[in-house]
């Protein structure tokens, strides 16, 4: 019967011992691989969800329209200070400048254009605040039991607008519905729950289901 050394029988030890990490790092590669990749990429969106949530007030790029109230203050001015309407010109007529384009202006953008309007021969350096007291309507057509406009309150989703207009009918389709928002020319699909916001002037319409 053949004798090992001491020596021999640590060396085989060493060797299979090495052979084992060696395929054990073989099986974790691919794992590991999977794992860094999964991390490297962002989640993708659920499909067919927009990201419009918040207030209008909140929400950056908002812009002004026909029916939108604002209050306007103009410190140390009081006389100059109040509430003022965009009318369907697109306009709001203030004390002492007059007539100022507000329609399609954000909030930043008009305060801007009044300060400007003020400066011109009236204020030095004067300063201004702008918010929305009151926004425009939005409308809703479609699969409703009493289609038409109704006044916005903040954070309406979908389903707040449709309780407005009396709920739907038996033959709305209440998974989809189509959004237009204010001053696009194409509606969107949007998921009728309560993730999807309305905005003031959005045209909502509710079609019929095909079954």
């Amino acid at each position: 019967m053949r004798k090992f050394t001491m020596g021999r029988i640590m060396s085989v030890a060493k060797l299979f011992s090495g052979l084992l990490l060696v395929g054990s790092l073989a099986l974790a590669a691919p794992a590991m691989a999977q794992s860094q990749q999964a991390a490297a990429v962002p989640p993708v969106p659920a499909s067919g969800q927009q990201n419009v949530t918040g207030t209008p007030d909140k929400v950056p790029g908002y812009r002004l329209g026909t029916g939108d109230k604002v209050r306007l203050q103009v410190f140390g001015e009081q006389e100059l200070s109040g509430e003022y309407e965009v009318d369907d010109s697109g306009y709001m007529r203030l004390a002492l400048v007059g007539q100022v384009q507000a329609a399609g202006l954000t909030i930043q953008e008009f305060e801007k254009k009044v300060k400007a309007a003020l400066e011109d021969g009236y204020l030095v350096d004067p300063k201004i605040s702008v918010e929305v007291i009151n926004y425009r309507p939005f409308y809703i057509i479609g699969e409703v039991n009493k289609p038409g406009e109704y006044p916005y309150s903040s954070e309406m989703s979908i389903l707040n607008a449709v309780a407005k207009a009396g709920g739907y009918t038996y033959r709305a389709n209440q998974s989809d519905v189509y959004v237009r928002r204010n001053g696009a020319t194409k509606e969107m699909a949007v998921p009728a729950d309560q993730t999807t916001k309305i905005y003031p002037g959005d045209v909502i319409r509710i079609p019929e289901r095909f079954f």
